[in-house]
């Protein structure tokens, strides 16, 4: 079993696909070593392990609307795409989706995955409760009120297996994309935060070269006014894919036409299902302040990163509260790397990408490719120790362990 990717091939014994939350605990009370995996969008280890792998697909799927709590009940193993969809027919939606729609809801919050928008914070920003199966096989459900609630939500499936998930939805409401080509690297670098916050979402697509970044995406709410310039970008005349040799007919719809919040925010279309992606990738999360010189950083680094780049993309998330989110209590610039399919390439030049992004206080992307032992993580996120000690109460055997959490939490296990 590999992962969406293919660069990865999972080490698990055995697979397991439970049909009911009880039988799950049985199996997690009893294992020794047993991970979840999601929709297999992680580009490293964080999801693997020596034991057994648990499906969610065969457990009761179920998005159940409360109306009077403005929240919705989601399975652990449903994709946003599908969420959305089920969301809309009602009436409602969620405050951001990520690029790809097809990714699960709790895989993508676990891993602290976002969407962008300098005042939208990321996709575990609207979870209001989270049900996990803890090592011992106890079912708990966790609200802001309970100690553990911020530890486990961006959990990085070290404190349990997520079966469900409660969300904070607010009414449907309509998205209108531009796209512009060719704004100078002199105006992103001397406006980016105006630049970023000049529409509800904003992406920025560059390979770092030139004088210029290739496309700029603004995803405007329909009752935001119209830019009338950006900094001389010129507006794009036609659809584009963020890569500029691709058709951009699986990429959501363009040139200003208003539309519902899930044909919109994503970059691609729900219905375009992705085929396994020969691509890898890596994302590192730093202070919004930092932005334009740890940018003027990578773009020295471009003769050495643009043959390896298919596109690098450049966003912006508002700040959380949970422990081990990339978010963590700070406003964020996300650089995005999607990297050609070159492992051994990439994991060379990564370690220098790195360093010239450490002086920034750069936090990886917990589901992308990064050089773990090169971090200090508890130096990066301030609950970190916080984080360790309940990982030992919680999981003392290390059941939800594997080779990547060991180097990160550094956790001794008991036998």
């Amino acid at each position: 079993m590999k992962n969406w990717a293919g660069n990865l091939e999972y080490s698990s014994a055995g697979i397991q696909r439970p049909a009911s939350v009880e039988e799950l605990r049985e199996l997690v009370a009893q294992a020794t070593r047993i991970k979840a995996l999601g929709s297999r969008h992680s580009f490293n280890t964080v999801a693997d392990t020596e034991g057994t792998h648990i499906l969610l697909d065969a457990l009761p799927q179920e998005i159940v609307l409360d109306l009077e709590k403005s929240t919705v009940k989601v399975s652990g193993g449903i994709s946003y795409g599908a969420l959305g969809r089920s969301l809309e027919e009602q009436g409602y939606a969620i405050h951001n989706l990520a690029s790809l729609p097809h990714i699960s809801v709790a895989g993508a919050i676990q891993t602290g995955t976002h969407g962008s928008g300098v005042n939208n914070p990321s996709l575990a920003a609207a979870v209001v409760s989270v049900d996990l199966v803890r090592a011992s096989g106890e079912l708990v459900t966790l609200t802001a009120d309970d100690d553990e609630f911020l530890a486990s939500v961006v959990g990085v499936g070290a404190l349990g297996i997520v079966t469900g998930l409660e969300l904070a939805v607010r009414p449907s409401y309509e998205v209108r994309q531009r796209v512009l080509t060719d704004l100078s690297w002199d105006a992103a670098l001397a406006n980016f935060e105006t630049i970023a916050s000049s529409a509800y979402s904003v992406s920025f697509f560059t390979n770092y070269t030139g004088d210029t970044i290739a496309q700029v995406w603004l995803k405007a709410l329909d009752t935001e006014a119209p830019l009338a310039e950006l900094f001389g970008a010129t507006p794009a005349t036609a659809a584009l894919h963020p890569l500029p040799d691709m058709s951009a007919e699986n990429c959501t719809e363009q040139l200003d036409v208003a539309g519902k919040w899930l044909d919109r925010l994503p970059h691609f279309r729900h219905e375009f299902t992705p085929s396994n992606g020969e691509e890898l990738q890596s994302e590192f999360l730093l202070p919004l302040e930092h932005a334009p010189a740890a940018l003027a950083a990578v773009r020295g680094l471009a003769d050495k990163l643009a043959p390896l780049l298919f596109i690098s993309e450049i966003r912006t998330i508002a700040a959380d509260d949970f422990w081990l989110s990339p978010f963590y209590q700070q406003q964020s610039v996300a650089l995005h790397f999607t990297w050609k399919p070159m492992q051994a390439d990439v994991e060379a030049v990564l370690p220098e990408l790195e360093a010239a992004l450490r002086p920034f206080g750069a936090r990886p992307h917990w589901g992308k490719l990064f050089t773990p032992g090169e971090y200090d993580f508890a130096a990066l996120y301030p609950r970190f120790e916080d984080f360790r000690a309940l990982v030992s109460a919680n999981d003392p055997t290390g059941k939800f362990r594997n080779a990547l959490l060991d180097t990160v939490l550094g956790v001794t296990v008991t036998s």
